[in-house]
């Protein structure tokens, strides 16, 4: 069958796959599990609802809840007929709330449950709020929902007729690292060529694998890998929390999940700090197979000693690893900020294949993507360009993208618009290097900055470095128009703990810690040991440790897990202004 808009994928998986479990959900304790057939039910359902309730197309909702079954019904049902989703991250303010919804004229707004319900009421006006948890004195889903059970369908099937692969189907607003928040306007089309461009780099099988979700579904990210699912018969499961998915993973059994890498820098942390507290010959094992994947290289034959090695080191440790993740992964696609190679090299030899991709929320997200094959994955690199997509790189080494995925524009900000979109060019703001087909990442364009001596520095790509040390969490570079480079540091705690054991230094706690002057001179060493690794002008001069971990809640990070720098910069003023003053 022809898909052009983006709700017509239900149709195409029933006529394809007919999923018995096409979306399922723990909840208290067993999965809601619903079938390809039931998702149509209910979604049908939905869009007469809407249709009764005066939502019509181009009119806009507001979605906001942690991933959920009803978090899809809602989406799926505003597309059929015609109507916008406006969805957010539930960790934004109420402020936040606010203004996106009287920006993008939000007429009813959806929300999870009472923690979200309590930030948006104040900032709702009029507005009509239903929720996916039943809550005291709030409009329930399911009973809006059954408002349409008896409706016309024949209504609904014109309001599906009258909708186009051109017509805007989402407007998402930009976590908002800098000023206020950014609409991207993306159109069924945008996102269903990259639901096709995507489908061709994923290699689990069509119509029985499983995926386990728990990255958000307001990000386009996992909100396209959604519609990919549906695309490919991917039984989709959320999450029961990110603390949870441990116990997921092993339940789901999954063969493919999207990740980031801070997640995946938190597993591998864990792995380590599970080998230092093993002791004799099997400690000794852990970082014999731990060193031979650090020098792995996909497609390269490092010949048969190595070969055999590698082996048994799957036989003996590597194979635990994989158990940890369910066992069955066939692929882990990672995405929204760089992943550092010694990761992706060291989980490519343990057979578990990290697919790097890159892509904005202004291209539907995917520009390039990796295939989880040995000949064609290139560490370092970010994948090759999908179908349909071109991409040159600016003078200035920028990267700029053409393509039917890149977005339509930013809602109601038509300067801001033809900054970025420029004779159909998207300036993405990152700097890249095309190598034949592979593209490379090397920094965000807004993110680098110039010395007091005119040098340019690259902070992520420093930051990836440094944080290769096991003693190191968190790191941010600092020191545009200084006359050096500097870095506020979190430091591991598992591995300033376990390094203290080794030294027999007693580890009271974390704080008390990182004043005292042998750990000082410690991290001082490891800065000293990972310097030699930039030109001089890059390399960092003085740091400063800092005992609380930068977190979404707190405010440091995006809901990607992304560095918020002007956030920290400011939080830590006094700190950075003391790298210069003395």
């Amino acid at each position: 069958m022809e898909i052009n808009r983006l709700f017509d994928l239900i149709a195409y998986q029933i006529s394809i796959y007919d999923k018995e479990v096409a979306l399922a959900r723990k909840v208290n304790g067993s999965w809601n599990k619903y079938s390809s057939r039931q998702l149509k039910e209910i979604t049908d359902n939905f869009s007469l609802a809407f249709l009764a309730a005066g939502i019509s197309k181009g009119k806009k909702v507001a979605i906001i809840s942690d991933n959920r079954e009803e978090w899809n019904f809602v989406d799926l049902a505003l597309q059929q007929i015609g109507a916008i989703s406006v969805p957010m991250y539930p960790t934004i303010t109420s402020e936040d709330y606010r203004y996106i919804f009287d920006h993008a004229e939000v007429e009813m707004i959806f929300v999870g449950n009472q923690e979200i319900y309590e930030k948006a009421k104040p900032v709702a006006k009029d507005r009509k709020i239903y929720s996916f948890d039943k809550l005291e004195g709030v409009a329930f889903w399911e009973d809006f929902m059954k408002t349409g059970e008896h409706q016309d369908l024949a209504q609904l099937e014109q309001s599906k007729d009258s909708v186009d692969g051109s017509d805007l189907f989402t407007i998402i607003y930009t976590s908002g690292t800098t000023g206020r928040p950014k609409g991207v306007m993306l159109t069924h089309k945008n996102v269903l060529s990259n639901v096709i461009g995507v489908s061709k780099f994923i290699l689990v099988d069509k119509g029985t694998s499983r995926v386990l979700s728990f990255l958000p579904l307001c990000h386009i990210y996992e909100r396209t890998g959604f519609f990919c699912c549906l695309y490919i018969g991917s039984s989709v499961y959320y999450a029961e929390s990110l603390e949870k998915i441990g116990e997921n993973l092993k339940e789901v059994k999954p063969h493919l999940f999207n990740t980031v890498p801070r997640l995946l820098e938190k597993i591998f942390d864990k792995i380590v700090s599970k080998g230092y507290e093993l002791t004799g010959i099997k400690k000794s094992l852990f970082f014999w197979a731990l060193n031979l994947g650090l020098r792995y290289e996909p497609n390269v034959d490092q010949g048969a000693w190595y070969n055999w090695q590698l082996k048994m080191a799957n036989k003996l440790i590597f194979s635990k690893w994989r158990e940890a993740l369910g066992g069955e992964v066939i692929q882990i696609n990672s995405g929204a900020s760089a992943l550092q190679p010694r990761l992706a090299r060291v989980f490519w030899a343990a057979g578990i294949k990290i697919c790097e991709g890159y892509g904005l929320t202004e291209t539907s997200p995917v520009v390039s993507a990796s295939m989880g094959t040995h000949e064609a994955i290139k560490i370092g690199y970010v994948g090759k360009l999908i179908e349909d997509v071109s991409v040159k790189i600016a003078e200035d080494g920028e990267i700029l993208v053409k393509g039917p995925n890149v977005m339509q524009g930013y809602y109601k900000q038509e300067e801001l618009t033809a900054e970025v979109l420029q004779n159909g060019w998207f300036h993405t703001g990152d700097i890249g290097e095309l190598e034949g087909e592979y593209l490379k990442i090397t920094d965000r364009k807004k993110e680098m900055f110039k010395t007091s001596g005119g040098k340019y520095v690259a902070p992520q790509v420093i930051e990836n470095k440094i944080k290769e040390s096991a003693l190191i969490d968190q790191i941010m570079v600092v020191g545009e128009n200084r006359n050096f480079p500097a870095a506020l540091i979190v430091p591991s705690e598992e591995g300033l703990r376990e390094y203290c054991r080794y030294k027999g230094f007693p580890f009271t706690e974390l704080g008390e810690m990182i004043v005292k002057p042998e750990i000082i001179e410690k991290f001082q060493r490891e800065i000293d040991d990972l310097n030699k690794y930039f030109g001089k002008w890059e390399q960092i001069k003085q740091f400063k440790l800092i005992s609380n971990a930068w977190g979404i809640e707190t405010g440091e990070l995006t809901p990607t897990m992304k560095l918020k720098r002007k956030v920290i910069h400011s939080k830590y003023e006094n700190e950075i202004e003391a790298f210069y003053s003395s």
